[in-house]
């Protein structure tokens, strides 16, 4: 199976969702964000090569997700 990189903003998302579907993904704090992808087990990129960008764009897609199911 293919490993997550930091590219993967929906499909990151979506595990986090999976991982955490009670939380709302717009008040977790960057640093715990982070530290739950890299910590994520099909997550597999440099976690060095994280950025707000990639970041904010990996909470926007969890958040879509998690807003759907509500």
């Amino acid at each position: 199976m293919k490993k997550l990189t930091w590219s993967d903003f929906d499909d990151i998302g979506l595990s986090l969702y999976e991982k955490f579907p009670g939380q709302d993904p717009l008040q977790v704090r960057f640093t715990d964000m982070h530290k739950w992808i890299v910590e994520l087990e099909d997550f597999g990129d440099d976690p060095a090569k994280s950025n707000e960008g990639k970041l904010e764009a990996i909470q926007m897609a969890w958040y879509e997700e998690w807003k759907d199911n509500q």
